[in-house]
C-alpha cells in the first residue's frame, strides 16, 4: 500500500458492493442476534475503523477523550483491520450495525441509498460544523441526502529527493500551482534524474536503459488518481458529470494515459509495472534508496518522511491545460440505528477534530473545514510542528483549497461493476502491452451500458 495508513485499496473497496456471506462476529461484540449493538445501552457509542497500528492508537485516545469529556457516555473502538466490509456487513444484516463506522464510497453509497445511515443534511444547521467543509469532501446521494463525509481530507502532490536532485544540479519541483511544471517540463526533469549504474543519464548518449539504477519519476496507474488528476488538468474526464457517458476514450484522456505508459515504456524514466513490482516498497523506501527520484502520490506519506532521516520535499504535481489535484478520502458515517443520535452527531464532530486528533499534526491526515486552510492561526494548530516542511502552505493547503476536484467514485454510480470492468484492460496499458488508444476505445464501449448516471450534488453554501 502506498498510505502508511492501512485502507482498502481501490480495487478492494470496488469488490465490497453487495452483502456478503456471513462472518465471525468481531471480538467484543454484543451476541444477541437481531438486537442493535448500541441497544445494551444507549449511552454506549461504538465506532468502527480500520488503520494501521499507528491510526489505532490515535482513533483509541480520541475516542477515551471524548469519552473523558462527556461523562454519560462510553466508547468501545471496533478495530478492523481485516475483512473490514464482510464483517460490517454481517453486523448490519443481523441488525447490529455500529453507531459509526469508516465507509469506502461503494459502500457509503449503497448503505446510504439503503436507508440504513443517518442523513446528515437534516443536522447542518444545527450543527454548523458540517456545512463548511471542503466541497469535494462530500459523499452525496440526493441534493437534500447526505451519506457521510469524509474522515480526512487527502491530495496527490509530488515528492522527491531534494539531494538527487542537488546532485544533478536542478531546480526542486515548484511548490506553488500557479509554477507547476508542464507535462514536457517534467519528462525533460525525469530524464535528468534517472541514471544507469555507468552515471549516464537518460537524456545523454550512451544512455543503457536495461541497467538503471535510479529512475527519474513514477506516476502510477492510469487508472489511479495521479492520472485522474492529469486527465482533468488535460480538460478530460473518465465520465461525464452526469454520469451517463464513458469519456475514457476522448484524446484528452488517452493523450494522459499514452503519455503516462510512454515514461517507462519509450523513455524509460519511470519502472514497468515489473520493475515495481506487486509489492513495492513505500514512496518513502523509494525516495530514501534513490531507487526514484519523484513519485506522484498521497499527502498521507508525509507521516512516514518526517519519521525517517530522508531530505525530502513536495511539489505540485505536473500540469496540462491547468494545475489540478484529486481530493479524496474515505468516509464516516453514522448509522440511523444508533439509540443516541444527538451524542453520536458529536462524537462525529470530535472524531476528525485537529485539535483532539493527533493525525493531523503528524502528517497522515488533513481537515475538512476550510477555515483551516485559510485562518494562519489554525493552519499552525496542525501544520506548526517538525512534520510538515516550509513549503507545505502552498504545495498541499493552497493546492487542496484552490485546485482539487472529486475523484469519479464519489459522484458515479454503479462504481463498483465499472471499476471491475474496467481495471483488467487498463493493466494493459500499465504494462506496455496495448496502446491507450486501442484499450480505451475498447473499454468505452463495453461500460456504457453499466452506467447509470451520478449522484444528485447537494449545496451547504
Amino acid at each position: 500500500m502506498s498510505s502508511p495508513t492501512w485502507r482498502p485499496n481501490r480495487r478492494e473497496l470496488f469488490r465490497f458492493a453487495g452483502l456478503g456471506a456471513a462472518a465471525a462476529a468481531i471480538p467484543g461484540l454484543a451476541a444477541c442476534g437481531g438486537e442493535s449493538v448500541t441497544g445494551g445501552s444507549t449511552s454506549e457509542l461504538q465506532f468502527m475503523y480500520w488503520g494501521s497500528s499507528f491510526e489505532k492508537t490515535a482513533i483509541e485516545a480520541m475516542l477515551k477523550s471524548f469519552q473523558d469529556s462527556h461523562k454519560k457516555v462510553t466508547t468501545k473502538p471496533l478495530y478492523t483491520p481485516d475483512d473490514y466490509t464482510t464483517k460490517l456487513n454481517t453486523l448490519v444484516a443481523s441488525h447490529r450495525s455500529p453507531d459509526l463506522a469508516y465507509l469506502g464510497a461503494p459502500d457509503c453509497f449503497r448503505f446510504g441509498t439503503a436507508g440504513n445511515l443517518l442523513n446528515l443534511y437534516d443536522y447542518v444547521d444545527k450543527y454548523p460544523g458540517l456545512k463548511d467543509r471542503l466541497p469535494y469532501t462530500y459523499f452525496w446521494y440526493g441534493q437534500d441526502k447526505l451519506a457521510g463525509i469524509q474522515t480526512a481530507n487527502e491530495v496527490q502532490l509530488l515528492w522527491y529527493n531534494r539531494k538527487a536532485f542537488g546532485d544533478a544540479g536542478l531546480d526542486v519541483p515548484p511548490a506553488d500551482a500557479s509554477k507547476a511544471w508542464s507535462w514536457d517540463d517534467f519528462v525533460e526533469m525525469a530524464h535528468k534524474l534517472t541514471l544507469d549504474q555507468n552515471g549516464r543519464s537518460a537524456d545523454q548518449s550512451g544512455f543503457d536503459p536495461t541497467k538503471i539504477r535510479q529512475f527519474g519519476c513514477s506516476i502510477g496507474t492510469v487508472l489511479g488518481l495521479n492520472a485522474e488528476a492529469l486527465v482533468r488538468s488535460n480538460g478530460g474526464s473518465f465520465f461525464s458529470e452526469d454520469g451517463t457517458q464513458c469519456t475514457l476514450d476522448s484524446a484528452a484522456t488517452v493523450k494522459v494515459f499514452q503519455d503516462i505508459a510512454d515514461l517507462a515504456y519509450k523513455y524509460h524514466v519511470a519502472p514497468t509495472t515489473t520493475q515495481l513490482g506487486n509489492n513495492a516498497p513505500t514512496t518513502t523506501v523509494q525516495l530514501k534508496t534513490r531507487r526514484i527520484a519523484m513519485v506522484a502520490d498521497g499527502q498521507w506519506d508525509l507521516l512516514d518522511m518526517a519519521q525517517s532521516d530522508l531530505d525530502f520535499g513536495m511539489g505540485v504535481l505536473p500540469q496540462y491545460a491547468k494545475p489540478v489535484t484529486i481530493g479524496q478520502g474515505g468516509a464516516t458515517s453514522i448509522f440511523g440505528a444508533t439509540k443516541n443520535k444527538e451524542m453520536a452527531l458529536e462524537l462525529y464532530l470530535y472524531h476528525n477534530d485537529p485539535a483532539k486528533v493527533k493525525l493531523f499534526s503528524d502528517g497522515l491526515w488533513m481537515p475538512l473545514e476550510k477555515k483551516y486552510y485559510t485562518d494562519p492561526k489554525l493552519i499552525d494548530l496542525w501544520t506548526k510542528n517538525k512534520a510538515h516542511p516550509a513549503e507545505f502552505k502552498s504545495a498541499v493547503i493552497d493546492y487542496a483549497l484552490n485546485n482539487a476536484v472529486a475523484t469519479w467514485t464519489q459522484s458515479i454510480k454503479n462504481s463498483s461493476a465499472i471499476s471491475e470492468l474496467i481495471t483488467p484492460p487498463l493493466q494493459q496499458v500499465d504494462n506496455g502491452k496495448k496502446s491507450a488508444a486501442e484499450v480505451c476505445r475498447m473499454v468505452a464501449g463495453k461500460v456504457q451500458p453499466l452506467l447509470k448516471g451520478s449522484y444528485p450534488q447537494g449545496d451547504l453554501s
